[in-house]
């Protein structure tokens, strides 16, 4: 068969052009945002709006739980959906959630998206108080099912609190090397080294505010940063993550930044345009043209683009511990 590619983390406006896309692209498996603000209930819903999706077009995706569902998928010419929260928020107060949404099929969460949460801190907060007491007992679960923390929006002590705390490696599934592009959102150099010693694993976000110079970024400057990342945590711990929104209207990051919690800010707010050179599915084979261009070898390309995401999933995913 032929080397795996794996996106880390998407978001879009899912229709079957997307699915189609994502196979014409070569995609054998994405991670797919559930909820970003969402309660328990309103989760549900979207799992349930999913499970319709993996019943309309059942010749495109696969519902995906764990590596074997991964190898399924490539056998079979799909790409496995693995379903992720980019918040602990449908957990509520309650640990016992935990092993229901996992049940259901989710495979990621994150600890928090931005803010303070009963689990941990955000970036965007003035402070970081690191881990709560919830969040030391939602990890021990996570773990013991085979659920990956997601630290893609916690703050800095947060996340190392965090990889402390894991009984299992963790993931930040959509960042980038905070000295690239200098905001709080990516990840420093101390973190990434502590997921390098815990065996945890980072993906490359596309998203413009993540990237050097924005939605004006050259894949070159991207793949220089992907080598410097290499070097710090390996090929194989570095896959994408490209965040990739695709299709979604305006009011879809406002609800991001803003949720519930906050007063709608007078501002405009839309999504940045994505670089010319990654704007859907269709361009992820691309990346490997401009990793090759700055010295990586074809196996590290392959494992970059997907093969250390598998064997990362293989090891970690849906697998009692």
């Amino acid at each position: 068969m032929s080397p795996l590619r794996i996106d880390g983390l998407q978001y879009c406006n899912w229709s079957r052009r997307i699915f189609e896309e994502m196979r014409a692209g070569g995609l054998d498996a994405v991670h797919a945002t559930v909820s970003y603000h969402e309660n328990f209930r309103q989760t549900v819903r979207h799992l349930v709006d999913w499970r319709q999706r993996f019943r309309d077009h059942a010749d495109l995706i696969l519902f995906a739980r764990d590596g074997d569902d991964l190898a399924r998928a490539q056998a079979s010419g799909r790409t496995a959906i693995f379903l992720g929260l980019q918040t602990p928020m449908p957990i509520e107060d309650d640990i016992g959630l935990v092993e229901i949404l996992f049940e259901l099929g989710v495979r990621f969460q994150q600890i928090t998206y931005n803010n303070q949460s009963l689990l941990g801190c955000g970036w965007m907060e003035r402070e970081d108080s690191g881990v709560t007491r919830m969040g030391r007992e939602a990890i021990a679960e996570m773990n013991r099912l085979g659920m990956l923390a997601d630290l893609s929006h916690a703050g800095e002590r947060t996340t190392l609190e965090t990889i402390a705390a894991s009984r299992r490696p963790v993931v930040v599934s959509h960042a980038n090397p905070r000295w690239r592009r200098d905001t709080a959102r990516n990840v420093s150099k101390r973190v990434m080294q502590a997921l390098a010693e815990s065996g945890g694993f980072i993906g490359l976000s596309l998203y413009p505010a993540h990237l050097p110079e924005g939605s004006a970024t050259t894949l070159r400057q991207f793949a220089e940063m992907a080598a410097e990342a290499a070097e710090i945590v390996g090929v194989n711990h570095l896959g994408i993550g490209s965040d990739l929104c695709q299709d979604q209207p305006d009011s879809v990051v406002r609800w991001m930044r803003e949720g519930r919690w906050t007063r709608p800010d007078a501002e405009a707010i839309a999504f940045p345009q994505q670089p010319q050179w990654f704007r859907s599915n269709l361009d992820f084979p691309g990346l490997a043209e401009g990793l090759a261009d700055v010295g990586f070898r074809d196996d590290e390309i392959a494992q970059v683009l997907g093969g250390a995401w598998a064997d990362f999933i293989a090891q970690n995913v849906g697998k009692p511990g």
